[in-house]
């Protein structure tokens, strides 16, 4: 990331920004108006997917254009730019998406390849068997979530979790809402604590604004935000045991070794990262070098064993979710026509110089659970307020476990919504919230109280 922001720093010298400014402040002109009207209406477009069947990636495509396209007319016609400005603007925000884009799709292409050999179902299986009670599975598989989703990301680890409170159910209604609801909260509250475990925690690693292992320090207020509604909705889960059910699952040929390789893979981008001072995206595809070579020999294996359908690593990789990418891309660039106009910079000022970090940081994390976090933790990086490191490990917590309180608040809620057969719904999951919402302002305290001296401007302060 430092070679990155150094070549930016080259692009961006002879442009606008070489006076210390990182926008062009055009707020107040019709510019400003329009770029914040397009994203507006691209955004809402994304909040009723579902209503109008319509992909959330194309939205925010057709928006960023549009914003970048009224961004390099206005420049060009105002005068008094430097020439390129709006392409070094536009350079900028490019360069810092294209390494999450490989880091995502290697992490993606992975969780693909464990999903084909059967890994996940396998998981779903050795717990269906069991015999455990439905108050137990509820347990196991929220517990199960919140540590797998620090590895996978939330909505990944909501769907395997959710296929096996469905195959425990027996179409027990209240055991489906309480279950998924808690897949929602412990897939969200686990992501926070892990520099893997979501975007958001991604961009603030990538962004140096805290450090791999420091993420750590988050991990009581997470659990926290989980174990809190959990032990409040465990008490209304039914009583008794569900039926058995068959374990029919096999793992295929190589699947403990893609797994090993995860691992690994994960080991390199954090050393190299740490030690030597290369990007997250080295270590990821080194790894993803490693799991096509693995996959060769896995091809052949099975070609030679007359497999109808024989491992195959760039089928793997078209498996990745394009939409997700392609909407985590629209959004960048159109935060950053937002940046690049000024309204970052005074939402900056009237929010984090007006009510504190603190409240802000808290704001924001209530905010996502109405808009999606990714728009949410890069408008606060693009930002950059004046932050100490509690109050960006505040931000990371807050942004990750926000999105909670609503079903419509994060990828796995969505995504359940999707799969629950009309069980787990937008109102099941809000005669819950207050209990989600309890749970997300002690994850708060508790991390105030317990990273207490990392807020070196005191945790009120305001900038």
């Amino acid at each position: 990331m430092n070679l990155l922001c150094f070549f930016a720093a080259l692009l961006i010298a002879p442009s606008a920004f070489a006076s210390g400014a990182d926008h062009f402040d055009l707020v107040g002109t019709w510019v400003s108006w329009a770029v914040l009207l397009v994203f507006v209406i691209a955004y809402a477009l994304v909040v009723i997917e579902e209503k109008l069947h319509l992909r959330k990636s194309k939205p925010v495509l057709i928006g960023a254009g549009l914003i970048w396209a009224m961004i390099g007319s206005y420049l060009a016609m105002a005068g008094g730019f430097p020439e390129g400005a709006a392409k070094h603007a536009f350079e900028e925000v490019f360069l810092e998406f294209s390494q999450l884009f490989f880091f995502l799709i290697v992490a993606m292409a992975f969780v693909s390849a464990m999903t084909e050999r059967n890994v996940f179902e396998e998981l779903r299986a050795q717990l269906v068997s069991r015999g455990f009670s439905y108050r137990a599975l509820f347990w196991i598989t929220g517990v199960v979530s919140f540590f797998l989703s620090s590895v996978l990301d939330n909505l990944t680890t909501a769907l395997i979790m959710s296929a096996v409170v469905l195959a425990c159910a027996a179409g027990n209604r209240q055991f489906i809402v309480l279950s998924f609801l808690n897949l929602v909260v412990a897939a969200n509250a686990g992501g926070a604590w892990s520099a893997f475990g979501d975007i958001t925690t991604l961009m603030v690693w990538q962004a140096h604004k805290v450090e791999f292992f420091e993420f750590f320090k988050i991990f009581l207020p997470s659990a926290v935000n989980f174990l809190v509604p959990a032990a409040i909705m465990s008490i209304a889960v039914p009583r008794g045991t569900p039926p058995p059910a068959p374990d029919n699952a096999d793992l295929k040929p190589g699947a403990i070794g893609v797994c090993v390789l995860f691992a690994l893979t994960i080991a390199i981008t954090v050393a190299s990262k740490q030690m030597l001072g290369m990007p997250a995206v080295f270590g990821m595809m080194f790894g993803l070098g490693l799991l096509s070579t693995y996959g060769y020999f896995i091809k052949r294996t099975e070609s030679r064993r007359s497999f109808a359908d024989p491992f195959n690593i760039f089928r793997i990789i078209g498996q990745a979710e394009w939409d997700t990418l392609l909407f985590f891309f629209g959004v960048l660039l159109c935060v950053g026509g937002l940046k690049a106009v000024g309204l970052l910079a005074l939402a900056s000022h009237e929010l984090y110089a007006g009510w504190g970090h603190t409240w802000a940081n808290v704001a924001m994390g209530t905010l996502s659970a109405i808009v999606d976090n990714i728009p949410i933790m890069y408008a606060v990086l693009q930002m950059s307020p004046p932050m100490d490191h509690g109050q960006w490990l505040l931000i990371t917590l807050t942004a990750g476990v926000g999105g909670s309180m609503l079903s419509v608040g994060s990828a796995a809620g969505v995504a359940l919504m999707g799969v629950s057969k009309g069980h787990y719904t937008f109102f099941s999951h809000l005669r819950w919230t207050w209990a989600v919402a309890l749970g997300y302002v002690a994850s708060i305290a508790v991390h105030l109280w317990w990273n207490a001296e990392h807020f070196t401007n005191g945790i009120w302060y305001v900038g």
